[in-house]
């Protein structure tokens, strides 16, 4: 029989990553390193952090996408090294870019015979800031044509998301908000007579209130708008900020009209990463036509032994979130999106009824003829909970679910708001349900000098 020698390695380290000296020390913070470090020790204690973030899963106030195929992490890996930017090094990075922008233009009705222009950007608030740039140069060639002063840009829209403000104070632009009026949730027709004027570079339209999640009426205000230039001569454009609804109307609203059937709209912002299902990291932008983007601000790269023209606020992103779109678009095509929001829509209106039976809650909207999303607010003032205290509550089972004030003149009402987004299932929905009925019961006992239960561990 063989005879076997043992030998036993007395300097050999333990290999457990959790035994390791690294493991042993918080990890650095103010001051790179010293030394190098074994990668899967690194990645093992980073991912430890990590896990103290919510779970993106139970994020309900977020638009952006926070569920992927695993083809889409895939596509991402192999765009990693690839600058989007580099239009003659990418060419056909380049070129998916151009189809997605041809696919958009077609969803949102671009006119025939025109040479619709768009381009891709980092998100919706890029785009919008491109799609207000665009606004500006256009009315002061014309102000300057004309032999009049411009220097007092203003834009007017109703409760915008913060890039609007960003956009007006980093180019110098008087944003005009539109207060709300009293039950109103977004910018009204009729209240466009007080905050238009001359120097009025567009006004911007809501598909998809940050706030509420409803639409605002895009045809109506392009209405408005023809009438008050019949009256004043005022040409005043439309730009649609459809950050959410670009995505969601195309499919569940298809016969409402909002984007280029509206002659008066000429331009129109998307995010990819909210409701265009694609990963972060994607917005897109496009124009009616190119007379509508000022030749001034477009940038002529070398491409493929021609110029390719380009126009963004950055130059170096990672091409990944673009090719995901593509495949998303692909992947789903128009039976698959509309599936997807149907389905989330269903879910939507369930949860509104589910709230709205509670008892202490007013609906703002209820999932219908706009985003997959609930708001509401508390029926009665002398509620003996504030919405606050009960975004505390659910956070004790993980939900995310923002309590916030509208905007001026409705800043005394605080609403909480729900979106349903690909990932959010029925069956996460109904839990969602039955945390928010325990938890008003919680708040509404001990507000009634019932003590709470006291949470213990059981083994």
């Amino acid at each position: 029989m063989a005879l076997h020698e043992t030998k036993r390695d007395a300097t050999a380290a333990f290999a457990d990553i959790y035994a390791t000296p690294i493991s042993r020390a918080a990890l650095p913070k103010l001051s790179m390193p010293d030394g190098t470090a074994d990668p899967r020790i690194i990645r093992a204690l980073i991912e430890d952090e990590l896990a103290l973030d919510g779970n993106a899963a139970q994020n309900l106030a977020t638009f952006c996408t926070t569920w992927s195929e695993p083809e889409v992490h895939a596509l991402m890996d192999a765009c990693l090294n690839k600058n989007m930017i580099d239009k003659d090094e990418y060419p056909q990075t380049a070129e998916i870019e151009s189809r997605c922008v041809h696919i958009l233009a077609d969803l949102w009705h671009a006119p025939e015979g025109t040479s619709t222009m768009g381009c891709s950007t980092t998100g919706s608030s890029e785009a919008a800031m491109l799609g207000g740039l665009a606004l500006k140069w256009r009315w002061r060639a014309r102000r300057e044509a004309e032999g009049k002063p411009t220097d007092r840009p203003n834009l007017v829209c109703g409760p915008v998301q913060v890039c609007w403000e960003k956009f007006a104070t980093y180019f110098d632009v008087e944003l005009r908000q539109v207060p709300l009026e009293p039950d109103a949730t977004g910018l009204q027709p009729h209240q466009l007579r007080e905050y238009v004027d001359e120097n009025t570079i567009g006004v911007v339209a809501i598909l998809g209130v940050t706030y509420t999640c409803d639409y605002e009426p895009v045809e109506a205000i392009a209405a408005e708008l023809d009438a008050i230039q019949a009256e004043t001569g005022l040409d005043v454009p439309v730009h649609v900020d459809a950050a959410s609804g670009g995505f969601v109307a195309p499919f569940l609203q298809p016969d409402l009209p909002w984007d280029f059937r509206v002659p008066r709209v000429v331009s129109i912002n998307a995010s990819g990463h909210k409701y265009g299902m694609a990963p972060l990291g994607v917005g897109w932008i496009v124009w009616r036509s190119a007379e509508h983007l000022p030749d001034e601000l477009v940038f002529k790269v070398s491409y493929l032994g021609g110029d390719m023209p380009t126009f963004a606020l950055n130059f170096s992103r990672p091409g990944g979130s673009v090719i995901a779109q593509y495949y998303v678009m692909l992947r789903l095509g128009r039976e698959g999106y509309r599936a997807v929001y149907e389905a989330a829509a269903a879910s939507a209106r369930a949860l509104g009824e589910a709230v709205a039976g509670m008892g202490p809650f007013r609906l703002l909207y209820d999932g219908r003829g706009g985003l997959p999303a609930v708001s509401w607010t508390l029926a009665d003032a002398n509620a003996p909970f504030t919405l606050y205290e009960l975004s505390d509550q659910l956070r004790l089972r993980g939900w995310q679910v923002p309590s916030y004030p509208l905007p001026p003149a409705r800043e005394e009402t605080v609403i909480q708001r729900v979106l349903i987004r690909h990932g959010i299932s029925r069956d996460k929905v109904a839990l969602l349900a039955a945390d928010l009925g325990a938890a008003v019961e919680r708040l509404t006992a001990a507000a009634g000098g019932v003590p709470p239960a006291q949470p213990s561990f059981h083994h």
